[in-house]
Formats: C-alpha cells, structure tokens, sequence
C-alpha cells in the first residue's frame, strides 16, 4: 500500500462543528483542549518526534483559533492565527530534521495546520474589494464584512512525474537544492488542463522530452505553501534531452539499479534522493516495486 509523507491524519476534522456556533463555543471552552505550539510555523518536538501542544490560554489575546479536530476521545485540538504576526517566507533548516523525526500521522497533522495558518496570515484583505477580513467556519474561512465575500484556503494542484524509457527514469535538478540532489520532474497545473495534458506540457518544456502512457499513482497534501501533489508515471518517445534552463539545472536518465541506490543512499549512488516524506521518493519506491 502506497502511504505518501503528510497523509494518515488520526483527528475527525469534525467539519460539523463548524457550522455550529454552540457546539464551537463548547469546544472552545473544553478545558481538555490542545494547542499547536508552534513559532513562526515551525512546530515544537519531543525526542520521539511528536508535536508539542499547549492550552487554548497559551494563544495571543486576539487570535484566530482553527479547529483541527477531535481525536478518539473527543478532544478538541486547534491552531492560532495571530494577526499581528507577519507573514513567514521560505523553510527553516531545523524544519526539515524536525520532518525526518515525526511519525507519519504527526506529520500529517503539521502539514494541515500549517497550511491553513499559512493562509490566514497571507490572505488577511478581500481579493474583491481590499477590506480586512475575519476568520469564521472555525478557523476554515474568512469573510469580508465589507462585501459579504467569503474566501477559502485554497490547495494548488501539481503534477509531479517519474518519464520512463528503457527502464530508466529521469530526473531533474534545480539550482539551490541540497549538493548532488535530484528528484521527480514536477510543475503546477494551469488553467483549463487535464493532469495528463500538464504532465506531458511541463516534461517537453522542462526536458524537451514528449510523453505518453501516462497513469496516476498516488497523491499528497504539500504543505509549503499548500499544494496537492499529483504523482504520474508516463512513458517517454525518445531519451534525447533539451533542458530549461530557466527550469532544471540538470537532468539525467537514471536506471533501476542506480534508483535503488539512491533511496538506499549507497555509497556511490548516482544521486541524493529526495526524502522519504516528499512523494517523489514514494514515486521512485512505486516505480521499482512495479518491476
């Protein structure tokens, strides 16, 4: 069974509550109650991996509260919004190894509150007339009382892609990656496109490469901003390359041999693999295990 990074959350998201302005103020007012700790969206560890949680009298006197859910003993788990804390731009370093230590279903968790936090703090004004906006359905909305228009987090779809020829994968590297990283070729849907259609525009733009064949394999909540990676395997109709260099600083066709090295990280291997929470490691685990 294929189990991408940042799936497996355990919580009832309890969309229910958010419609009911009772039920909310009797889950807000639980003195069971969990708070996310985090600081400037980075989440808060144990040695175990596991997210750190505080009290809802730990949030900023002002703060937006998301309800996250309610796990198996009902008890309400939620994330603050402080809108006077400013918007939070790229990754920190100690993010990444905090990711390598949780456990699939403490990672999920993060990955949607982050995501939501991250979008309150980005969308605070109405796209339709500039007017502040506030938060409502529990944290999974804002609405302008300017206009009445509501807004909703969004989630960006991306295609991301493992091209086979020969019985070998490509695969691509961008400037500012970690030394000697490559990973699954990806790029954002565009309006009016199919998956299919974006998987085969963003390989012949990226690597000049056409496809065919193509299948879906699995998918994954992204939460850097908020994206929802959509993994494809297709066929490619010739190995030549012509690479974007405004795309990929490298691109390279790698057999299955050197793939099982990678994600073994063998000494040797042809390239460092993306980690196992990024779904082009699951990709690349998938497409050895169909041999």
């Amino acid at each position: 069974m294929i189990r991408p990074g940042f799936t497996g959350c355990t919580l009832d998201r309890a969309d229910r509550l958010r419609h009911d302005a009772e039920a909310l103020a009797a889950a807000t007012g639980d003195w069971r109650a969990r708070l996310l700790r985090l600081a400037a969206l980075d989440p808060e560890i144990d040695d175990a991996g596991r997210l750190g949680w505080g009290s809802l009298a730990d949030a900023a006197e002002n703060a937006e509260l998301v309800l996250l859910g309610l796990d198996e003993r009902q008890v309400p788990h939620f994330a603050a919004v402080d809108p006077e804390e400013p918007p939070v731009r790229g990754r920190s370093p100690a993010l990444f190894r905090m990711l390598g230590l949780m456990p699939p279903e403490e990672a999920s968790l993060y990955a949607a509150a982050r995501s939501v936090v991250d979008w309150h703090m980005r969308h605070r004004f109405c796209a339709v007339c500039g007017h502040g906006t506030q938060a409502f359905r529990a944290g999974w909305a804002r609405k302008c009382p300017n206009c009445a228009a509501e807004h909703f987090p969004r989630t960006d779809p991306v295609v991301i892609m493992l091209i086979e020829h020969d019985d070998r994968v490509l695969v691509g590297r961008q400037p500012g990656w970690p030394p000697g990283r490559y990973s699954a070729l990806a790029g954002f849907l565009e309006p009016g496109e199919s998956i299919e259609e974006a998987v085969a525009r963003e390989t012949l733009e990226e690597a000049g490469v056409r496809v065919h064949g193509i299948r879906y394999v699995a998918s994954q909540p992204w939460p850097f901003p908020s994206s929802l990676m959509i993994a494809c395997i297709g066929r490619a109709e010739d190995d030549a390359l012509t690479v974007d260099p405004n795309e990929l600083e490298d691109a390279l066709w790698v057999p299955r041999a050197g793939i099982r090295a990678a994600l073994s990280e063998e000494p040797g291997a042809p390239f460092a693999a993306p980690p196992p929470y990024a779904i082009a490691h699951t990709l690349m685990r998938a497409w050895l295990d169909e041999a």
